[in-house]
């Protein structure tokens, strides 16, 4: 987990003077939820597995192996204000919304359901 840190450290500190890739990644309110996540991280299968059960459509991306889609959710963390100090997985774009696992990781499934359309 350390190494993700310093691998998303790194790569947000790339992808601030990058406008080509601001601009090339829409950050409008999409039809799907977008899951951030690993699949070595229990909290992220535990939200794919509370997700499918409650047959909820969204797309998953593994960050660990896919670098284009961590770049972007760096940037999105970025462009919404929050910090990736103390980056949690997982990340979740419900809708153009952010909302990050915190220490509540109850409170964090329930949100995705209160605010889902």
């Amino acid at each position: 987990m350390k190494y993700l840190v310093l691998v998303l450290v790194f790569l947000v500190s790339l992808g601030s003077s990058s406008q080509d890739l601001n601009n090339a990644i829409k950050f409008d309110k999409q039809d799907k939820i977008i899951v951030y996540g690993s699949d070595t991280c229990h909290y992220c299968i535990d939200t794919k597995a509370y997700l499918k059960e409650r047959k909820i459509d969204f797309t998953y991306y593994d960050v660990d192996v896919n670098l284009e889609k961590q770049r972007e959710m760096l940037i999105k963390l970025q462009k919404a204000g929050f910090s990736v100090d103390n980056l949690s997985l997982p990340v979740v774009d419900l809708h153009g919304k952010l909302i990050m696992n915190g220490t509540d990781f109850e409170g964090f499934l329930k949100k995705l359901i209160i605010n889902k359309k």
